[in-house]
């Protein structure tokens, strides 16, 4: 009889672990995902939206997202980074380098004339830091990391500009301190601010023109606002470009079951970080580019006389860069060859 009673007791502690197991399981998550653009922009419909609905398929809808978008759970665009850490949000999607100077060997991928697409630097960019700078996201759990397909000029005159002289002297936004360097270098006065800032300061001519990538445009209007584009010749690398994070607290991460985790594990890495830089950047300038041409605004393209010029120019920004790493620790050099290495293995 007692041995019985043993058998039932034991039986009844199993039964009970494996229902609360099993209804861990079946629990739905719901992961609160902030980030600082409009809800209608192209990459929260084809980037956030599509990656939250991806892995709630994947996990039989266990995984959910409930997106934030145009920061609307407070805070501003640079403390994104810090929302995610500290867990005010669960999943944000930033640009580290609005939080000057705290993601200095990051933001490596945001030198002059360093990338030529999306999808190849955003590859690299991923491998770098898995590499070279996982201090710089602790506390974060990075989910894919990529760069746009490079700024390009645009600009409220009609005229554009095709020399570093026609440059001298004008207000043209600045996306980031590195940005905002290679400006001053070209004699060019930078303003450093988010993209949501732009077509107010480019429309009241508070700026004559802001560096953003061509997937920027229609969330910016700049294909309204502005007259004139002006980009590097076919194939060369681009002007500059920004670093963008989409991280998960890390806590949060770790208290998923495994099944979830592995959701999240299948749809994160170098090819996440490559489709990213595909599919929400690459992929869309042709189209965004055609909204400024049917507008009737002149695009011009540098020649490549011209281009080095501006190359040229600019190459104090990387030894700053360098300096500035060295001062940290790091070794610059080593650094950016690194990255360049990555670059020409996948950003070809």
């Amino acid at each position: 009889m007692t041995q019985r009673r043993t058998w039932l007791k034991g039986f009844a502690a199993t039964a009970v672990t494996l229902g609360c197991t099993l209804a861990a399981q079946a629990q739905t998550v719901v992961l609160k995902v902030h980030h600082f653009l409009p809800g209608t922009s192209n990459v929260h419909v084809n980037l956030i939206q599509a990656w939250c609905d991806k892995v709630s398929r994947e996990s039989q809808d266990r995984l959910k997202c409930q997106i934030y978008p145009s920061m609307q759970l407070g805070g501003t665009p640079p403390q994104l980074f810090d929302q995610a850490r500290d867990g005010v949000a669960d999943v944000v999607w930033t640009l580290p380098t609005y939080s000057a100077g705290r993601f200095t060997k990051s933001e490596v991928f945001e030198l002059p004339f360093f990338t030529r697409s999306g999808k190849g630097s955003s590859q690299a960019f991923w491998h770098y830091v898995q590499a070279h700078a996982q201090d710089e996201y602790k506390g974060v759990r990075p989910l894919w990391l990529h760069t746009n397909d490079g700024s390009s000029f645009h600009l409220g005159s009609a005229k554009g500009l095709r020399t570093i002289e026609e440059l001298k002297g004008m207000k043209i936004r600045a996306a980031t301190r590195l940005n905002a360097r290679m400006l001053a270098a070209l004699g060019a006065t930078p303003v450093q601010m988010p993209l949501p800032s732009v077509p107010d300061a480019l429309g009241k001519g508070v700026i004559d023109g802001a560096m953003v990538p061509w997937e920027g445009v229609p969330a910016a209007k700049l294909h309204e606002i502005a007259r004139s584009h002006v980009d590097v010749p076919a194939g060369a690398p681009k002007f500059a470009n920004s670093i963008f994070a989409f991280v998960m607290n890390q806590a949060r991460y770790d208290s998923l079951p495994a099944d979830l985790r592995a959701v999240i594990d299948a749809n994160s890495g170098p090819v996440a970080s490559a489709w990213a830089g595909e599919k929400g950047f690459d992929s869309v300038v042709a189209a965004h580019h055609k909204l400024a041409t049917d507008r009737g605004n002149p695009v011009i393209a540098l020649s490549e006389a011209e281009l080095a010029r501006w190359v040229k120019a600019t190459a104090d920004v990387d030894d700053q860069w360098i300096k500035e790493v060295n001062a940290k620790g790091a070794n610059g050099t080593a650094l950016i060859e690194a990255a360049r290495a990555l670059i020409q293995k996948h950003d070809r």
